[in-house]
């Protein structure tokens, strides 16, 4: 199985990468986070960033730092060409893709640029913050509590194999963008 996780700040481009990987490059999408907003769903709780941020450390706990990879994997149909994981957020979760033979792909843009698409696109109460908001949101994300089960956005970077900036004005420029980084990645992996 090729397998590619993406990770990245929110807002970034993580899962319109993956949606073009899947439309163009026939690959299989699975989002984490809509794993786990499935999961809050079943349990009747809000689908805010601190639910999603709790639910995830806690399935860590409980399953081991892979657990969110493990559930995706276990999602791959293998009619398609390939995995794309998106929403990677703990070290842990980086480590099994690695140990699965993947890539981790790094999606960064600047915060303006990032907060501005979040709030274009009115997903709920999770994108309804004041920058100010989701600058302190981003920084719980990026700097784990030292629980190794929480999230830590910044050894998540760390391990990442490929790094894209998308401060692109639009999703055309973007994915030129991104498809001459993954290039290589694309054609070792055929």
């Amino acid at each position: 199985m090729r397998l590619i996780g993406i990770s990245g700040t929110n807002g970034a481009g993580k899962d319109t990468l993956a949606h073009w990987l899947q439309d163009n490059q026939g690959w299989q999408f699975v989002s984490v986070s809509d794993i786990l907003r499935a999961e809050l769903g079943r349990r009747n709780l809000p689908i805010e960033r601190k639910y999603l941020r709790s639910l995830s450390t806690e399935l860590r706990k409980e399953k081991g730092l892979g657990v969110l990879v493990d559930l995706s994997v276990r999602q791959w149909d293998n009619q398609f060409s390939g995995l794309i994981i998106s929403s990677i957020r703990n070290p842990g979760e980086a480590d099994r893709i690695h140990e699965l033979g993947g890539k981790v792909v790094w999606v960064d843009a600047d915060p303006k640029i990032r907060y501005e698409r979040i709030m274009g696109r009115r997903r709920g109460t999770e994108d309804t913050k004041t920058f100010e908001q989701f600058m302190a949101e981003e920084q719980a994300e990026m700097e784990g509590t030292g629980d190794p089960a929480s999230l830590d956005m910044l050894a998540v970077k760390q391990k990442a194999d490929i790094f894209i900036q998308n401060d692109t004005e639009t999703t055309e420029q973007f994915i030129k963008l991104a498809s001459s980084a993954l290039k290589e990645l694309m054609t070792a992996s055929k």
